[in-house]
């Protein structure tokens, strides 16, 4: 009789059973939640990098239409709705005080799930020069 019971023995009981779940439970939740957060990162990254180039964008703009002319524009934000979530960028342009130099704050923002984010990014820029140098007279050349 007592080998009878030493054979029905073998195995799992149901603590060790219940455990073993609990465990595997555990390690499943813990690899969903690290999941989860990495695509959530790699969507803001994704964010961030269309805000740098639209920045960049937007400053190849600026200089190829010239620092002066941009601001005698007026035209110092706006939004990007094709692109998902919706961007809205804003300049702002501080003169320095020296001939043509200017301070350009580019920064562009966006709403992703309740949250707001901005991206900045500041520059200098040289402006048309407003010093005007004195042609010399016919009998001087």
């Amino acid at each position: 009789m007592r080998d009878l019971l030493r054979t029905t023995r073998s195995g799992f009981n149901l603590v060790e059973t219940i455990v073993a779940s609990m465990i595997l439970s555990g390690a499943v939740l813990t690899l969903g939640a690290i999941s989860t957060n990495a695509l959530t990162s790699t969507r803001l990254n994704q964010h961030y990098k269309v805000a740098a180039s639209l920045i960049d964008r937007q400053l190849q703009f600026i200089d190829s239409m010239g620092i002066d002319q941009f601001i005698e524009s007026e035209q110092t934000e706006g939004v990007v709705e094709e692109l998902e979530p919706g961007y809205q960028w804003q300049v702002t342009t501080e003169y320095q005080g020296t001939d043509n130099g200017y301070i350009v704050t580019i920064s562009v923002s966006w709403m992703e799930q309740k949250t707001p984010y901005e991206l900045r990014a500041q520059t200098m820029l040289n402006g048309a020069s407003t010093i005007t140098t004195a042609e010399p007279e016919e009998g001087q050349r």
